[in-house]
């Protein structure tokens, strides 16, 4: 059983193991599900959030069928997020270990950096938001006008906003070096005071517009029930895909809850409410824009700018610095650190991997990846046809091969149960494959790179599905895998006692 006893005596040359990759003693589990709800809020809180709603209404959907659509998304992937924390709460390890027991021992690396580089693209898009933020804060304090800049050549971004943009990753790259510890305090301390920020705005939106606004009245632009669908399809992938990422890797954190219960309730608490909470103060915030200033405005940034105040806007951008940061540090940093860790475990560290995926983070250029809303949802949909199948195989793996059942003390082993052939899972790597290559060509197409009439109608519509037709076909591929190849589903050696 994991105990509070010394870390065994793992190989001397720690391929597999550092301390930041050890599991997590009990007397080290400390989080309750208010701990785990608050971080949930603190993640959930952010600008992409607020505009979540904004590009379902765009694709013609009424108000309450886009926040509709957002808590419906986010209802579906706390389901998958209270799977894959199981193995983490029970037996106290990360992501990139647990991974260890379907992919192999170094197979792992795979889908653990697959994780890691969405995680450093979604790293620099909150990083280039909050900047952003600052950046406004800047042309108050200092006086000049943020509309008026020089675009660097290459970059495409101004110098100031560069700075700014360098200025709040320091900020990001701050808390890292402080450790996990740091972060928990952060999302504690965060989450109350952005739940305020959010409702004051949704105050102001009902007080402006004298209610909330045209948004409200305005109808479905769908004619038939088909025209919906159409709609509905690729948004609730996209809705999903926004949290595949964390239904991955949330072990990360679920292996310092205190018990199953904590962080089943804690998460429950935490992110569905949240995330429908602000889609909806998005939407009425935005419809009531339209009343105060004739046009809609929905980024919050754009919109506290206009309201010239300093003794409002400055606060208010500070509190939009503040939700970005809690959510960028938990949500974009934590994953790949432990990632890049664990490709290199003797070499690379928490903070290591921690300061290597912001590195990645502003060679990526992020701010291209914002440049429209075409982008930004292809940007969604196609990481969830990558990570899809990832959660699938994951979930397969534990519950329905292994029957929760895992050796801990292998996982760190060369050699050892989980290192099949050559430190790789063969089968576990052809069922991601499988479940990725059936989504390449609606990807390509959404991208420009194929014309859409060299392909049938059926890859098309399954890419607007890609999360959940990838979960899926990785999901049954993997449990005929082994099936087939008969491989045990018991540990070869006494395993350690999972918490219950």
């Amino acid at each position: 059983m994991i105990s509070d006893a010394p870390v065994p005596d793992y190989p001397a040359d720690r391929r597999l193991w550092n301390p930041d990759l050890a599991p997590v003693p009990f007397s080290k589990r400390t989080w309750g599900k208010w701990d785990i709800a608050a971080l949930w809020v603190g993640m959930a809180i952010c600008i992409p959030s607020y505009q979540l709603a904004s590009g379902l209404i765009a694709s013609g959907m009424n108000w309450w069928q886009a926040v509709s659509t957002v808590l419906l998304g986010n209802l579906i992937v706390l389901v998958p997020l209270a799977l894959n924390a199981r193995a983490g709460t029970a037996y106290g390890i990360p992501f990139p270990v647990l991974l260890r027991s379907s992919f192999g021992v170094y197979g792992s690396n795979i889908p653990a950096l697959m994780r890691a580089v969405v995680a450093c693209g979604w790293f620099g898009i909150q990083t280039w938001i909050g900047g952003m933020a600052i950046y406004s804060i800047s042309a108050i304090l200092i006086g000049f006008d943020a509309s008026q800049k020089i675009d660097l050549p290459v970059l495409g971004i101004s110098a100031g906003e560069l700075t700014c943009f360098m200025i709040f990753w320091a900020m990001n790259m701050a808390v890292v070096v402080r450790g996990i510890s740091c972060i928990r305090w952060l999302e504690n301390l965060g989450a109350p005071f952005l739940l305020l920020v959010g409702l004051g705005l949704l105050s102001w939106a009902y007080v402006a517009a004298d209610g909330f606004g045209p948004i409200f009245s305005q109808p479905s632009k769908f004619a038939t029930n088909r025209e919906f669908w159409v709609a509905f399809a690729p948004g609730l992938t996209a809705i999903v895909g926004f949290w595949a990422t964390l239904s991955l890797n949330i072990p990360d954190f679920s292996r310092f809850a205190k018990s199953q219960r904590d962080q089943v309730l804690g998460q429950a608490i935490g992110m569905p409410g949240t995330m429908a909470l602000y889609a909806f103060i998005g939407v009425a915030t935005t419809s009531a824009t339209i009343v105060v200033f004739g046009e809609p405005v929905w980024d919050p940034v754009t919109l506290l700018a206009r309201f010239k105040n300093p003794f409002v806007v400055i606060p208010g951008l500070l509190a939009l610095v503040a939700a970005t940061l809690t959510t960028n540090i938990a949500a974009n940093i934590v994953s790949p650190a432990n990632d890049f860790s664990n490709l290199w475990p003797r070499r690379i560290s928490f903070k290591t991997g921690g300061m290597i995926a912001g590195v990645v983070g502003i060679v990526i250029m992020p701010w291209h990846l914002v440049a429209n809303a075409e982008v930004y949802i292809n940007w969604l949909l196609g990481y969830s046809a990558l990570l899809g199948p990832v959660g699938g195989i994951m979930i397969a793996d534990y519950f329905i091969i292994r029957g929760q059942k895992l050796n801990p003390e292998a996982l760190y082993q060369p050699g050892g149960e989980y290192h099949f052939q050559g430190g790789f899972s063969l089968l576990a790597l052809a069922a991601l494959l499988l479940g990725i290559l059936p989504h390449l060509p609606g990807f390509l197409v959404k991208i420009g790179t194929v014309d859409a009439a060299l392909v049938p109608p059926f890859f098309l519509g399954l890419f607007d599905f890609s999360w959940f037709s990838g979960f899926g076909i990785a999901f049954g591929l993997h449990i005929l895998f082994n099936r087939l190849a008969s491989r045990p589903t018991k540990p070869s050696a006494p395993a350690a006692a999972p918490l219950s």
